[in-house]
């Protein structure tokens, strides 16, 4: 499982002409889903997700989490971040698991984020087209795989 982090001032998702997410402060969290991702792949980035300290303190230091600030967060599937480039210039994406592996582990991962967060998070609709719109704070961008936690 794959995730890219942004901080952001604010963000949105709207699907048809629908603004169906919307936050301010807090974390705009795209999600790949593979066929091998487990409940440890969710738990792992689910807790490093929410303790991430991206946000300023009183001195300006990058040292708070979401959770510190009381930020809010968004979280959209997204099976292109399993894209394999590999090989010449169009992206494969195999490695992308099919709905019906990635549509529950995509529910399993919102609801833990909640719990982990207490409180609500904003969604994208799985398998739509849907327009994200953010202001990047900082910039922040930060990508974390749950098979490289070395990295």
């Amino acid at each position: 499982m794959r995730v890219v982090i942004q901080k952001v001032k604010e963000a949105s998702v709207t699907v048809e002409g629908e603004k169906i997410s919307a936050i301010k402060n807090g974390l705009l969290i795209l999600v790949g889903i593979e066929n091998e991702d487990t409940q440890e792949d969710i738990d792992y980035l689910v807790k490093k997700s929410t303790q991430l300290r991206v946000f300023d303190d009183e001195n300006g230091v990058m040292n708070r989490s979401v959770m510190d600030v009381d930020g809010e967060i968004i979280v959209v599937s997204q099976f292109t971040l399993q894209a394999n480039t590999k090989k010449g210039n169009r992206p494969s994406y195999i490695r992308a698991a099919k709905p019906d592996i990635s549509i529950p582990m995509y529910e399993k991962f919102v609801v833990a984020m909640e719990t982990a967060l207490g409180k609500k998070v904003g969604t994208g609709k799985f398998g739509a087209m849907m327009d994200v719109a953010l202001i990047n704070d900082g910039p922040v961008t930060i990508i974390i795989d749950s098979k490289q936690k070395d990295f």
